[in-house]
C-alpha cells in the first residue's frame, strides 16, 4: 500500500512539474527584433491604407507627461475576435450585377481578398426584403401559414450568385448570417409588411418555422448559415419593413417559438443573435433576455447598431461595455451601421470613414467579437432603396458609366479588417491623450495589430510602449494608421 501511495505521489508530482514547465515554456508576446510596418490613411493627402514607415523597438523609460503615448500590454487579453465584413442586400446585389465582368471582378477583390483587397470575413444577408430592394416581397403566396410555397426563387436572380462570388473570392470561407425586417403582412396585427406592426400570436409557430425554411434553402444552395438575428430594429416603427417586439416578447417568442423550432429541425448548432438595434436600449433588452435561463440557453449574444444618435445625442460606447461586463458568457455583434442621407457631393467628406473608425475602436475596446457594415455597395444614388431612404457605402457604383466610387469608409475599415484575422486576441491598450484612440490584437500568428486613429487637426508624435519597449511614430491630422510587429 505504501509503494502505491509513493509512486502515485510521484507521478503527480512529475505531472505538476510538467504542467509547471509548459507553463514557463508557453510563448509570451516579444517586440525583440521585431520591425513595426506602419500603413496609413489621411485626410487630404493620398495615402489610403499606404505603407508609409518601417520602424524599431528601443528600451523604454518612464514617459513624460508632455509626452503622447500608447500603451499595449501584451499579457493582458479580453475577448477573441471574430471578422469584419458587410452587408449584400437586394440593393447591392441589383446594382452588382449591373457592372461589367472587370469591375465585378476588381469589386469582389477589394472586399474580399486578403492580399489585393480589406479581406472581408463576415457577411450579413436579410430574410426577403428590406428597404434596400427594389421593392417588398417574401418567399410564400399571401396567406399560406403552412408555408406549403415557401421557395427563394427572388434571391437567385441577384443575391445568391453574388454571396456565392463573395465566398469563392474570400477563399471559400464566409461566416454569413441573417435577419428579418417584418413578417409577411398577413402575420402582423397591421396586415402590412411596412411601418411596425406587431407579430399576431397565432402565427408565432408559422414565422419560427420561416427562419428554419430560410436556413435549409441557403444552405442548399451552397450557402452555409452560421446564425440568425430575431429581428432588426425590433423597437423602430419605420416606413419599410419593420417589426416590433418589446423586451418581452422577443425573450417569449425566443424561449417558446424560435429557440426551440430550430433545435427541432436539426439546427440547434445556429447562433440566435438578439436585440440587433441600436446601443441606447441595448443594456435593457440584455436584463431582460438574458437574466432568463430558459430565453438564454438559446442565444449566443446581442447585436447592435449605431444609430442612437438620431435623437441629437452622441454614441453611447459604454452600454456595450455594461453589457459586456454584466454577461461575461454573452457575445457582442456589431450587426449594422451606414452613413445616412446621400449626398453625392460628399462621397470623400473625410468624417464619414473617421465616424467608423471611432466606432470600431470604441465597440472593440468594449468587449464586441465582430463588426458588420451594412450595404457594401450602393448605385450613384444612394440605393436601390424603395422607400427612398438613401444612404452611403463604403464602395459606390455609378452605373452610367461603369466606374468604382470607393469613399474613405471602406479605407478606415480597411485598416481593421485587411490587419485583424478571426482569432486574433484583444489586448490591453491605453493612449494618454484624448486625441487619439487605439486598440490592439494578437494574431494567432504571432503578429501584433495597433490601430491609431488621431481625431486632431494637427499632426501628433507619440511613443508606441509595448512592454518595456518603445517606438516613436507620427500619424498626421485626421488620419488613421495601422502598426504591424
Amino acid at each position: 500500500m505504501q509503494k502505491i501511495t509513493t509512486t502515485a505521489l510521484l507521478i503527480v508530482s512529475l505531472f505538476a512539474f510538467s504542467q509547471q514547465k509548459n507553463t514557463v515554456q508557453s510563448k509570451s508576446f516579444s517586440t525583440k527584433n521585431k520591425k513595426i510596418t506602419v500603413y496609413t490613411s489621411a485626410d487630404s493627402t493620398k495615402l489610403r491604407l499606404t505603407q508609409t514607415d518601417i520602424l524599431t523597438f528601443s528600451p523604454s523609460k518612464q514617459p513624460l507627461e508632455i509626452e503622447i503615448s500608447v500603451f499595449v500590454e501584451p499579457s493582458k487579453t479580453f475577448q477573441k475576435f471574430m471578422g469584419i465584413g458587410g452587408a449584400i442586400t437586394d440593393a447591392s446585389a441589383e446594382v452588382f450585377a449591373k457592372l461589367s465582368k472587370d469591375k465585378q471582378k476588381e469589386f469582389m477583390n477589394a472586399y474580399y481578398d486578403k492580399e489585393k483587397g480589406i479581406g472581408y470575413s463576415l457577411l450579413r444577408t436579410t430574410i426577403h426584403s428590406s428597404d434596400f430592394a427594389s421593392g417588398s416581397y417574401t418567399y410564400i403566396k399571401e396567406g399560406d401559414k403552412d408555408l406549403k410555397t415557401f421557395n427563394i426563387d427572388h434571391d437567385r436572380q441577384y443575391r445568391i450568385p453574388m454571396i456565392k462570388e463573395a465566398i469563392k473570392t474570400a477563399g471559400g470561407t464566409l461566416l454569413t448570417y441573417a435577419s428579418p425586417w417584418s413578417p409577411p403582412a398577413f402575420m402582423k396585427n397591421t396586415n402590412n409588411m411596412l411601418k411596425g406592426g406587431t407579430l399576431l400570436p397565432e402565427y408565432n409557430q408559422s414565422w419560427a418555422n420561416y427562419y428554419t425554411k430560410f436556413i435549409k434553402a441557403y444552405e442548399k444552395e451552397g450557402i452555409p448559415i452560421w446564425g440568425i438575428t430575431v429581428q432588426n430594429e425590433p423597437m423602430a416603427t419605420q416606413t419599410w419593413e419593420s417589426c416590433i417586439f418589446s423586451a418581452e416578447a422577443e425573450r417569449d417568442f425566443l424561449k417558446n417559438f424560435l429557440g426551440p423550432t430550430m433545435k427541432k429541425e436539426g439546427l440547434g448548432d445556429k447562433k440566435i443573435v438578439v436585440w440587433d438595434h441600436n446601443r441606447d436600449l441595448m443594456t435593457h433588452r440584455a436584463n431582460i433576455i438574458f437574466s432568463d435561463p430558459e430565453a438564454s440557453k438559446y442565444a449566443w449574444g446581442m447585436g447592435f447598431h449605431w444609430y442612437e444618435n438620431w435623437s441629437g445625442g452622441s454614441s453611447m460606447f459604454d452600454n456595450v461595455r455594461k453589457v459586456y461586463e454584466n454577461f461575461p458568457t454573452k457575445n457582442l455583434l456589431f450587426t449594422e451601421g451606414c452613413v445616412e442621407k446621400f449626398d453625392a457631393k460628399k462621397y470623400q467628406f473625410w468624417a464619414n470613414g473617421e465616424r467608423y473608425g471611432i466606432s470600431m475602436i470604441n465597440d472593440f475596446n468594449n468587449g464586441t467579437v465582430g463588426w458588420t457594415d451594412w450595404n457594401i455597395l450602393l448605385d450613384q444614388n444612394g440605393g436601390p432603396n424603395h422607400v427612398g431612404n438613401f444612404c452611403f457605402a463604403p464602395v459606390h457604383a455609378d452605373t452610367n458609366t461603369g466606374e468604382l466610387i470607393y469613399t474613405p469608409s471602406y479605407y478606415y475599415i480597411g485598416h481593421f479588417s485587411k490587419f485583424i484575422r478571426e482569432g486574433a486576441k484583444r489586448v490591453s491598450n491605453s493612449v494618454s491623450r484624448s486625441n487619439l484612440l487605439s486598440t490592439s490584437f494578437l494574431n494567432v500568428d504571432g503578429k501584433m495589430t495597433t490601430v491609431v486613429l488621431n481625431q486632431s487637426n494637427k499632426n501628433v508624435t507619440y511613443n508606441l510602449i509595448v512592454g518595456s519597449e518603445k517606438s516613436v511614430v507620427t500619424i498626421p491630422a485626421h488620419a488613421i494608421q495601422t502598426l504591424v510587429y
